[in-house]
């Protein structure tokens, strides 16, 4: 969605370095891998193309942090809620 954004800090040997990676267009969504020892986030559209991929040493990222957009809140209806049945 579009706003939601990847933040990552690196370890670059003796500072840090910080890089975020966003969606940015509608329709857009930032995903990420974990893999072999390489941390992938991506931009993809829609469809599945990727738009722009960064790409990192796990063993140099010192932080992950994902920050999704501010969704619109819901409306309250104040309907009833039915309570969960738990099995003994």
């Amino acid at each position: 969605m579009k706003g939601d954004r990847v933040e990552v800090v690196i370890d670059a040997g003796g500072s840090t370095r910080t890089y975020e990676i966003e969606a940015t267009r509608a329709g857009r969504r930032v995903e990420v891998v974990h893999g072999r020892g390489v941390v992938e986030v991506t931009e993809n559209t829609r469809g599945g193309t990727p738009v722009r991929t960064a790409r990192f040493m796990s063993g140099r990222v010192l932080a992950l942090v994902e920050h999704p957009a501010a969704r619109p809140a819901l409306d309250d209806d104040d309907e009833p809620v039915t309570p969960l049945r738990r099995s003994a």
